[in-house]
């Protein structure tokens, strides 16, 4: 873009409000997933969850009153068909969020299947949703997607290459749907959080120092998705850690290196910041 062309900022009008629009969320079983189903749900949306694992999600759901459709986003035809399911159910879909998503693998030796695995979850799902959700979408001339990625999209992850590359990956492609559908109607939000307490964090003690609790990321949520903003963070650190990697890459990777350090020193010593979720 030329030094010359001052952008406008303009948004998604947003959602004034949830009552009575319908909303699919994928991961429900646990975590981030479980947490915004069960927002919307007392924002009077009709929400439709889904999750891999079938037994508990399904239970899940029907606490929540809720109704449940299995689907394993690392395939394109389950999630086709967990859309077509809705869209035949309850009809236009109003809200799509693609959240569910796995760590998996360290390094280069994370063995193929597994880099290809987490590449289908934490990136081909999103790609496929947008692909069989916004023709119709498009068609009326509206539709909100809600994409699910990580701060580590924005920053990087300690422990996982595939992690850190495929969330980098999945803000890449949400940040192309807003440029290119931003003016047809279509909203899209990408949620990159640091630590929450989910299962996700259980084995990552560095996250467990600064994390926050699942109510606290619903509300950043719900108030990205009535704004119509693009970006959803949990933590300043996010942002700062951002502009400072922007600014200067090499203090910035000196500075990751130190907390890497840091990282695996507590992970080896089974360190926790906390004995059990606070309230």
């Amino acid at each position: 873009m030329s030094d010359q062309i001052t952008p406008v900022v303009s948004r998604h009008p947003g959602f004034e409000s949830l009552k009575g629009k319908v909303v699919v969320v994928t991961g429900t079983a646990s975590g981030i997933g479980l947490a915004l189903a069960t927002r919307f749900v007392r924002e009077g949306a009709r929400v439709v969850g889904s999750d891999l694992n079938a037994e508990v999600g399904a239970q899940k759901a029907a606490e929540l009153g809720i109704r449940f459709v299995a689907c394993n986003v690392a395939q394109e035809e389950s999630l086709k068909a967990l859309i077509d399911d809705v869209q035949a159910q309850e009809g236009d879909i109003d809200l799509f969020c693609s959240n569910a998503g796995i760590a998996i693998g360290a390094g280069p030796e994370t063995l193929d299947k597994h880099w290809e695995l987490i590449q289908n979850v934490n990136v081909m799902s999103h790609v496929w949703a947008a692909r069989h959700l916004l023709p119709r979408m498009l068609e009326r001339g509206e539709g909100y997607l809600l994409n699910t990625a990580s701060a580590a999209g924005l920053l990087t992850e300690l422990h996982s290459a595939p992690y850190a590359v495929t969330k980098h990956a999945a803000l890449a492609f949400a940040e192309w749907l807003a440029v290119t559908y931003g003016d047809r109607g279509i909203g899209v939000s990408c949620l990159c959080p640091e630590g929450v307490w989910t299962p996700m964090i259980e084995n990552a003690p560095i996250l467990q120092l600064t994390a926050v609790s699942t109510d606290l990321l619903a509300d950043r949520v719900m108030e990205a998705l009535h704004a119509g903003k693009f970006l959803i963070t949990t933590h300043a650190t996010t942002l700062a850690g951002f502009q400072q990697k922007a600014n200067d890459y090499d203090v910035w990777i000196s500075k990751m290196k130190h907390l890497r350090t840091k990282a695996m020193a507590l992970l080896e010593t089974g360190q926790k910041a906390f004995v059990s979720q606070p309230e």
